[in-house]
């Protein structure tokens, strides 16, 4: 079974090189080596391209992608679309999530037919979380959305590869990183098999995330899907 690993970048010069490094060492520590690592670049404006290439060289399992279009989302969308993986999924280059969770990820898949989606989670009861841990944004999607798992956003999801196309498919063509988000309650509403996983997870402080922003996107997307969910198929 090959695995696709998607790591989404925006000017990461400073953890690129050795997130990338941590994770081809630790898939050799465990004698894995079905595996592919896309670098999806979305608008870089520092030397992240150059690392890439670097570690492309390097690494001949590592690929590179540039997109020139900003977001999480985006770098997602293309990352799958590139994929050979039987499955495919996205972590944070900084690997907040403990990286031995890719390897239990790899292990669940190939021994659990019936799981279509881990979903990696801070705020599952065995999650072992240091840093911020808001759940704003999770009593919001459970309140006006209904989301049945218990984070949405970790930074570690790892999903079947036809069922990533299928609900690519059917998701909206937003680029931030509520596209996840949406991805993940698409799924829901299938009744996709979802694995929420808990991890043991770290913020990094050095995050090169715009919060403000990024959570009035979410005000206005969580708008989006409670009206096409619920409003509008009561018209």
């Amino acid at each position: 079974m090959m695995f696709t690993i998607i790591f989404p970048v925006l000017n990461e010069r400073l953890r690129l090189e050795n997130g990338v490094t941590r994770t081809v060492e630790y898939l050799q520590s465990i004698a894995f080596e079905d595996y592919e690592i896309i670098i999806v670049d979305n608008g870089s404006e520092d030397e992240t391209p150059q690392i890439a290439e670097k570690l492309c060289k390097k690494y001949d399992k590592v690929k590179y992608e540039r997109i020139n279009v900003r977001g999480v989302g985006a770098a997602f969308r293309r990352g799958v679309e590139v994929s050979h993986g039987d499955v495919v999924g996205y972590m944070d280059i900084d690997l907040s999530t403990n990286i031995r969770h890719l390897g239990e990820a790899i292990h669940l898949f190939e021994t659990q037919p019936e799981i279509q989606y881990v979903n990696g989670s801070r705020f599952a009861r065995e999650s072992d979380t240091r840093g911020r841990k808001s759940q704003g944004l999770l009593i919001l999607l459970k309140l006006f959305l209904r989301m049945k798992s218990t984070d949405a956003i970790c930074g570690f999801t790892f999903v079947r590869r036809e069922t990533a196309l299928s609900l690519i498919e059917g998701c909206s063509r937003d680029n931030g990183w509520f596209y996840m988000i949406e991805f993940l309650l698409r799924a829901e509403k299938r009744g996709v098999k979802i694995l929420d996983y808990p991890v043991e997870w770290q913020e990094d402080y050095n995050t090169t995330v715009k919060v403000f922003k990024t959570i009035c996107n979410y005000l206005v997307q969580i708008a989006r899907l409670f009206n096409e969910f619920y409003i509008k198929k009561h018209i």
